[in-house]
């Protein structure tokens, strides 16, 4: 039996990480949320990250430098699903550029998520 995908959710808001948290659990994911993408960068085990769901705007480095440090590394970057309140053309066409899978606007429909997840899981 194969272990269910591990999504890790890099969000500021606490009340959207516990919500993505038992969405993705209810779904047969695992779930890993870091509060910021220092966090994530400090903690993540990387290679075992199936997906990311990642913030535009958090205090420290951004969604987007988080984006732009992993794709630096040059090893292995899960695939990232940007969630937003600030969907607009500059940070869309930012993301997408930088290899994101998608772009969804908060408050996203959990259909709609999860559809992007499988697509960028399915990709990888």
């Amino acid at each position: 039996m194969s272990k269910a995908p591990l999504i890790a959710v890099v969000d500021d808001d606490e009340a959207i990480r516990e919500a993505l948290d038992d969405l993705l659990m209810s779904i047969g994911f695992r779930c890993l949320s870091f509060v910021s993408a220092e966090d994530f960068l400090a903690r993540a085990d990387r290679p075992g990250i199936a997906c990311i769901i990642l913030d535009v705007r958090m205090p420290g480095l951004s969604g987007l430098e988080l984006q732009e440090r992993l794709n630096a590394d040059g090893g292995r970057r899960p695939p990232i699903v940007f969630m937003t309140s600030y969907a607009d053309d500059t940070t869309r066409m930012r993301a997408m550029g930088g290899g994101a899978c998608d772009v969804l606007g908060k408050p996203v429909d959990a259909h709609i998520l999860i559809a992007s997840l499988n697509s960028a899981i399915a990709a990888a």
